[in-house]
């Protein structure tokens, strides 16, 4: 294979989504092991909103939220700071490979309504789940906590509702046709091209020489950030987005999204599990109804917002305005729960049991219940997605015979 068949297949074309999600599963199993923590960004954003407090002189640190989730240091001094430092590197790497990176505003005002208040409620939620996607769907699930099932059944339904609620009238933009005279030839930039693949490249090699450097004086820092950059590069070339596995499922019946994160799951559990049996202690969480409520509201949120956590960043690095107002929605949202937290967390959090189901059936009985209930998963995405189209199907032939 030749470096321009390699660029081409491997670097500008974007990534199936299965072996991509499998591939982050992988990644996410060995981020756990190595670094001790897990692959979750919402936590790190909420501490941005505190450190954007301090700013204007708050003291967000005497809060019992960031008593739980530490808010010493900066971004810089954090795994989960530079975790997702460098995912930011890897999204804007990958996007300027492939030329992705435009500045595309907001169509309408309506949007940047949804994106705000989406992104405001996915955050609150998320953060009242101690948790979004990517710490309930990769770290929780994998990781045998029980409050992430709880979470990742409330997400569902939580997008069910938001998708209903985004169809409604009132979200319906108006399409303006423009009129032409004659078809306009694509313009292939290809001076343009070149160049943004050179800068692209030249992001991620001096990124990864950077994180290299740091891990001869802070090794997990180091590796957090290398992570961090596969993370990116991974859901930028993949389009990975939690976001569109349950709109899509819902409006257009496409599973392909949601078949591979429940496939990147099944991967990720057995690479946790060998972790976890060689003494590196899991993340075990509430399962109260701060899972359950934080789901429904994240859910929704994400379909209201038009991106999860892992849709808005590479969408932002992209250049659509639109989701930087997402991503400023989540961390405000995130920070008004960190505010609240110490008036409700007794009643939906803190009172309840952290239920792990390795130590509640047995290792090996915590792991078949874990696959089983992800097979359940599975067998239920694919009798939708027939339902779906059997429904889709029956409605065209009433139609055609009506008319």
């Amino acid at each position: 294979m030749t470096w321009q068949d390699f660029k081409m297949q491997y670097l500008v074309r974007f990534w199936a989504p299965v072996p991509a999600v499998i591939a982050a599963g992988v990644l996410s199993a060995y981020y756990f092991g190595i670094t001790g923590t897990f692959w979750a960004v919402t936590g790190e954003f909420t501490r941005w909103g505190g450190h954007a407090l301090q700013l204007f002189g708050f003291h967000p640190e005497t809060w019992g939220y960031f008593k739980v989730i530490h808010l010493e240091g900066t971004p810089l001094d954090r795994v989960d700071g530079m975790m997702i430092i460098g995912m930011f590197a890897g999204c804007l790497s990958a996007a300027l490979w492939a030329n992705n990176v435009k500045l595309r505003m907001p169509h309408h005002r309506v949007r940047i309504l949804q994106a705000v208040l989406g992104g405001l409620i996915a955050g609150f939620g998320a953060r009242l789940a101690m948790g979004c996607n990517l710490a309930a769907f990769f770290t929780g699930i994998p990781q045998f906590s029980l409050h992430a099932w709880l979470f990742a059944l409330a997400t569902a339904a939580g997008s069910w509702f938001g998708a209903r609620v985004t169809m409604l009238p009132v979200f319906r933009i108006p399409v303006k046709l423009q009129k032409v005279s004659a078809p306009q030839p694509l313009q292939q930039r290809e001076d343009q091209a070149r160049r943004r693949f050179r800068l692209g490249m030249l992001i991620f090699v001096a990124f990864t020489l950077w994180a290299l450097a740091r891990t001869f004086s802070m090794p997990k820092l180091g590796l957090a950030a290398l992570f961090g950059l596969a993370f990116g590069l991974i859901i930028e070339r993949a389009q990975v987005c939690f976001t569109s596995a349950f709109r899509d499922l819902w409006l257009t019946g496409r599973t392909q999204m949601a078949k591979a994160i429940i496939a990147g799951m099944a991967v990720s559990v057995i690479g946790v599990y060998s972790y976890v049996q060689l003494g590196v202690p899991p993340k075990i969480l509430w399962a109260g109804p701060n899972a359950v409520i934080g789901g429904v509201l994240f859910g929704f949120g994400i379909v209201l917002a038009g991106g999860c956590e892992t849709g808005w960043m590479y969408r932002a690095v992209e250049g659509q305005v639109h989701y930087w107002w997402v991503g400023l929605g989540n961390i405000v949202g995130a920070t008004l729960l960190a505010a609240w937290w110490d008036d409700i967390a007794p009643a939906v959090a803190t009172d309840y049991a952290q239920v792990n189901l390795l130590a509640v059936f047995g290792p090996q009985g915590g792991l078949v219940l874990t696959y089983a209930m992800l097979a359940l998963a599975m067998l239920a995405v694919l009798w939708w997605e027939k339902r779906f189209f059997a429904n889709k199907a029956q409605a065209a032939r009433f139609s055609k015979e009506a008319a």
